[in-house]
Formats: C-alpha cells, structure tokens, sequence
C-alpha cells in the first residue's frame, strides 16, 4: 500500500497482490458468512459465534497476520487492515475471540515462552479456547495499579495461589480461560510487584457470576478466586514483570487491533442507509449523519496512515489513546443519530429481519466503549502528559 498524491489530495494505492488479497477475502466472505448471530451473550449464541471462529480458522481468516504454524497466512499489517474493511462490509458476526486474537495473543508473541506460544495459540485461532479479560476490581477498574487480588509463592507444587475478586471480566459468562494481573508482591510500590497470569475458568477454586446487562443478557462476569493454584509454566512475561505486560496488552487494545476502521465505515453506511429511509421526517439530523460518516472515513484514514508508520518501524505509543477516545465516542455518536432515526421504532422493529434490532444491539455495546480499555478521562490525561507536555499534577492515575 502507498500514498500518492494527486491534485493535492492524497489517494490510497494498492499493490496487486494486495488487490487480489482483497477480491479473494471478498468471494470467500460472500460464500460464508453466517450473517448476524444470536447473541453471543447467550448460551445459545455463543456456541454459533464458537463455530463461527472455527470456520475462519478453515478457511486461514481467522488470525490472518500471524504465521502460518499457528493458522494464518503470514499476512502484512496492510492485509490485515484490508481484511477488517472487508469483513465488516460483508456484515459478518462479531468476533468472540476478539480478546484472546487481539489482546492476548500479541503478548504471548511477545513475552510468551516458546511452550506458551505452542500450547495457547492454536487453540485461540480456532475458537476451541475463548479467554475473558480478568483485569477491573471492585476497587481497581481503569486504575490497574491499584489491583489487590493476591498471588502468593507455592514452591512445594512450583507456582502460585491466586485469591481475590475480578469484575466487568469481558466474554466471561461462556469463556474457557482468563488472563489478568495479581500483586505477587504486596510491599512493593503500585506499578510494581505485579504479575501477569493466565488460568482455566473451571479450575478448583474459581467461581464466575455473570453480571446482567441493560438487555438482560450476561456479557461480563465477575470472577471469584478461592486459593486457585496457577503453575509457574502460566505465568506470562515473568514474575513482578506484570505492569509492563499489561501496558502492552492496553498499548494494543487502545491501538490498531481492537477496533479497525471497518466496523465504524460499514455503521456510517448504514446510517447513510437510514437517512435515505427516514431523513425526511428528522432534517434537523442531516449535520450529525454527515459528520459520523466523515469521522468514520477520517478515521480509516488515520488508521492507513499508522500502517504506514508502524510498517516503517515506528510504535503506535500514546497516539493509542488518542485513537481510544476518538473511535469510542464515534461511535457512541453514529448509533445515538441511528436510534434519532429510528424514533420509537428502535425498540418494536422485529430482530428476526435483516438489519432490525441492530441499533440498539450495537449501541447498548458502544457504550461501554468509553470505559474498558481505560476510561476516556484517564486517555485524556495520557494524552496531557505525554503528548501535550502538560505537568502531571496530583493525578497519580495517569498511567493506567
């Protein structure tokens, strides 16, 4: 992929392997895509969603950027990139090995052991294993330093034995394992003494309470932990080395993988849709239906422009954040002008037919886009102190 320059805009530009890459993604997509799924905050749902993943892992479009021992194709960031737009044109399901492709697996490439990268990989491509996100506390949600969930040192059964309480888990209800940060060392400072474990949500000593959403279905839980023994070979990144493991797992999910532009392009398409339907009976919309549809193409914009930088050896860094804040609360904006749309129609339209129900399914979701991954406000002081220069003052929660 190249920028060019032409009558003083700039124009995207494919190779033609790159092209080709596309048209292929594009007729396999066409001839396999389920369309939209039960939710996968059901039991029902998510074992559709599971066989969904399993399909992309037939056809090597499940972690297509990764090597190919694993089940990709040793595709280029472009390609992946590429890939994302064509998944969410072709209205695909949402992913439920979102948090294991996307959070964990970069890290296990990373700060895995080889037996790690072996044992787990796989198993995350395929769907066979779905992981939840175990980091918020009752007490310590964005705030990661101040987790107090306990590991203590088990040398006779060589590991450790985790206690404590995590909440708002992600995929929880109807995952296989989790992944999140214990203080292996009470008497050291905040960001210190932590450390990064990976664990089965069935073994001894676990309890997982799902945790009603707005809808009524499950999609978080909060996970209980009773002396669980967890064996030195699941530890990630090292003992103590916790806090650097998870700002990298955060740097990845505030970054490019959690949320490609695709998703926000295809919505804005289906907002332009909807205006077509219904603008005539809400003119006073018109200024916010177009400003989504310039955000979502300004942001696939920007994305292009970090492949390009981060294929040129630059790092996403604390640009992350300002991604976070800005792709979380567009789409916030999209889906509240589709509800205004929608009027009261929002809630009685049948969610058996094509596109009905999905308003409101995507938006309830949007809304937690301004809390996980770090809440926007702490992204804001990121944003201050490390890219505007701004003194940190008495915040010490800056740097969760």
């Amino acid at each position: 992929m190249t920028t060019t320059r032409q009558n003083s805009e700039e124009t995207l530009e494919f190779t033609e392997a790159e092209e080709a890459f596309r048209a292929e993604a594009r007729a396999w997509l066409a001839a396999n895509n389920p369309g939209r799924l039960p939710s996968m905050d059901t039991a029902e749902g998510a074992e559709l969603h599971r066989a969904w993943e399993q399909k992309l892992a037939e056809g090597r479009y499940s972690v297509v950027t990764w090597p190919e021992q694993y089940g990709g194709r040793d595709a280029t960031l472009t390609e992946w990139v590429i890939f994302e737009e064509e998944y969410y044109l072709a209205g695909a399901p949402t992913r439920i090995a979102q948090n294991g492709i996307s959070l964990l697996a970069p890290i296990i490439f990373e700060h895995g052991t080889p037996d790690q990268q072996a044992r787990f990989l796989p198993n995350l491509a395929n769907g066979t294993e779905i992981w939840a996100q175990a980091w918020s506390e009752p007490e310590a949600g964005s705030d990661l330093a101040g987790i107090r969930s306990r590991a203590m040192r088990d040398d006779a059964r060589g590991g450790w034995v985790l206690t404590g309480q995590k909440t708002w888990s992600s995929r929880a209800p109807f995952a296989d394992r989790g992944f999140g940060l214990f203080r292996s060392d009470p008497s050291a400072e905040r960001h210190r003494g932590l450390t990064y474990f990976l664990f089965p949500l069935d073994a001894e000593g676990i309890t997982v309470r799902p945790i009603d959403q707005l809808d009524g279905t499950p999609g978080f839980a909060e996970i209980f932990f009773d002396n669980v023994f967890v064996p030195d070979a699941d530890v990630l990144g090292g003992v103590g080395q916790g806090w650097n493991v998870a700002m990298s797992t955060a740097g990845n999910e505030r970054g490019l993988s959690l949320r490609s532009p695709g998703r926000f392009c295809a919505a804005a398409e289906r907002l332009l849709t909807l205006w077509a339907e219904r603008g005539a009976d809400a003119p006073h919309l018109a200024p916010r239906v177009a400003d989504a549809w310039i955000k979502a193409q300004a942001y696939r914009l920007y994305t292009w422009n970090t492949v390009t930088a981060v294929n040129g050896g630059a790092s996403v860094g604390a640009a992350g954040s300002v991604n976070k804040i800005f792709w979380s609360e567009l789409d916030l904006a999209l889906h509240e002008t589709g509800l205004e749309l929608l009027d009261e129609d929002a809630e009685l339209r049948d969610e058996t037919a094509a596109d009905d129900g999905r308003w409101v399914e995507d938006y309830l979701f949007a809304l937690g886009g301004p809390i996980y991954a770090g809440t926007n406000q702490i992204q804001r002081n990121i944003v201050a102190e490390r890219i505007l220069g701004m003194p940190r003052g008495d915040n010490k929660r800056a740097g969760a």
